[in-house]
């Protein structure tokens, strides 16, 4: 009887097994551009006071660009046609407002598509929807990043560069699109740029000690002078004497982030060049790597004057989290 009981239970979990992958495969694959987010409420809520909260939550201002640009573009699809391939978008927030729901929040995935995020608000009344979205605005904004993160360093493994000299130097890897090059090394400082339509995308590499920033000290201060003494001395501007610095009209924006498991200060800021009219947005990492005795910095700055830079950044952010300390 026992060995019946056993043998049905094993039946039973590899049925269930059996059943989910046959729902991953069956599900189709997501699309849609990198940062664009449906959100699938009604006409009425979305041009009242739902759609205004979505609005200040998930099209609020990136951090750290020299002009607004939006956390994530945002299309607004009515339940009603919310069928077929408009379910395939890789990132979804689902409002529903029904007297006879909780009120709760889901974090889901691969409900229409794979790979997918879907996130559903529920409430009694729109004031609940809205109570949801605000208290749980942080995980919402960091699980569609994580997402759209996932996503952009798929597409970048698809073209890779191969980096022995910073990987032996460094004791890193790191995928790194094929269209970057090395235009500066120093001793164990790298300079890597792209080529865009207006300008360039440019990584830098480097290490210091491990103790380099003193916790009772400004982290803001340590850090503008640590980037101006790095600029001064590897990344010249266009006229003698010019180098970059830190723009010093606006404070850096500073988090505690996690890097390849490792405790990490994220910077985001402007970038300006002394005696020279050029700047942009800057990330910035300072992990720490015990095991090395070392700070590891790894930085990604934009040179795009005039157009967007958002996803340029997005294209930084997602190359510089890829880093894996050997």
């Amino acid at each position: 009887m026992h060995k019946t009981l056993f043998f049905v239970s094993v039946f039973l979990v590899i049925l269930s097994s059996c059943n989910g992958n046959k729902k991953q495969q069956l599900l189709s694959e997501s699309s849609g551009n990198l940062n664009n987010l449906s959100v699938v409420l009604s006409n009425d809520m979305w041009q009242g006071k739902v759609g205004e909260s979505i609005r200040s939550t998930l099209a609020a201002p990136v951090d750290g660009l020299p002009q607004e640009e939006p956390l994530f573009h945002l299309s607004q699809i009515p339940p009603q046609v919310f069928d077929g391939f408009v379910t395939k978008n890789r990132t979804i927030l689902k409002i529903e407002v029904d007297p006879n729901k909780e009120s709760t929040i889901k974090f889901a995935k691969n409900v229409y598509a794979i790979p997918q995020k879907v996130v559903i608000i529920s409430g009694k009344t729109e004031d609940e929807v809205i109570q949801q979205l605000e208290d749980n605005a942080l995980k919402i904004i960091e699980a569609f990043k994580t997402q759209e993160t996932k996503e952009k360093q798929r597409r970048i493994k698809l073209s890779l560069l191969k980096i022995d000299t910073i990987e032996q130097a460094l004791g890193i890897k790191m995928e790194l699109p094929s269209a970057y090059r090395i235009a500066k090394k120093d001793n164990n400082f790298f300079w890597l740029r792209k080529d865009i339509t207006t300008g360039t995308q440019n990584i830098m590499l480097y290490e210091l000690p491990l103790n380099r920033l003193k916790h009772k000290d400004s982290l803001v201060n340590q850090i503008i002078k640590i980037r101006d003494s790095i600029g001064q001395v590897h990344i010249p501007g266009p006229t003698e004497g010019s180098y970059m610095i830190t723009e010093k009209a606006y404070a850096p924006y500073v988090f505690e982030k996690t890097i390849n498991d490792k405790p990490a200060i994220e910077t985001k800021g402007i970038w300006d060049v002394k005696n020279a009219f050029m700047s942009g947005p800057f990330i910035n990492y300072m992990i720490e790597d015990k095991a090395n005795n070392r700070l590891l910095v790894v930085e990604g700055f934009t040179f795009a004057p005039s157009v967007e830079k958002r996803d340029y950044v997005f294209e930084l952010e997602a190359i510089l989290q890829s880093i894996k300390i050997e």
